[in-house]
């Protein structure tokens, strides 16, 4: 079968194994804005039966919607770029902070070694330390074998009533 240009073999393979450990934690709906490094991704859940995806206009779309599935008994998950989960600070601190809400977030780690768009230079910088800022733990999987870590993010989500962050790099994306 012929693979959709730009798109590797790899590439399918990690993001079919990202949806297996989303579906292995009780993921069942996954709110998406587009990011080129995720586009593999964001297309694998939208064709997965196993989940509801529902793309979204806003990040903070994606921050309510899935705050709403949790009190909805729903496990979700936002998936959005660096630049974007940062647009979120307000909705995550107002909302999820405030009332206790996990919410598993899927992102990409834009601006770190091996990205190579000067452009997301700033990402780069900060990044992590707004997360660290804001007390919003964060775990980065750079490699395939690392891809467990969601399903141990998500579990930690749940155990302490707050939003943790799945950083993905582009070694593990591209």
């Amino acid at each position: 079968m012929h693979e959709p240009a730009g798109r590797s073999a790899k590439q399918k393979q990690v993001a079919e194994a990202i949806a297996n450990e989303l579906a292995s934690c009780g993921v069942k709906m996954v709110a998406s804005l587009p990011d080129n490094w995720v586009a593999e991704l964001i297309e694998t859940l939208d064709q997965d039966e196993r989940f509801q995806h529902v793309p979204v206009n806003r990040e903070e779309s994606a921050i309510g919607l899935c705050s709403g599935a949790f009190m909805g008994a729903m496990g979700s998950a936002a998936l959005m770029g660096a630049s974007g989960l940062m647009t979120t600070i307000y909705a995550i601190t107002k909302i999820n902070y405030s009332y206790e809400i996990p919410l598993l977030l899927l992102t990409t780690l834009r601006g770190a070694p091996g990205d190579h768009h000067k452009h997301h230079v700033s990402n780069g910088l900060y990044f992590l330390p707004v997360l660290d800022a804001i007390s919003l733990p964060y775990m980065i999987v750079n490699e395939a074998k690392d891809i467990p870590l969601i399903s141990r993010a998500y579990h930690h989500s749940r155990t302490f009533s707050r939003p943790v962050v799945v950083a993905l790099t582009r070694d593990l994306l591209k």
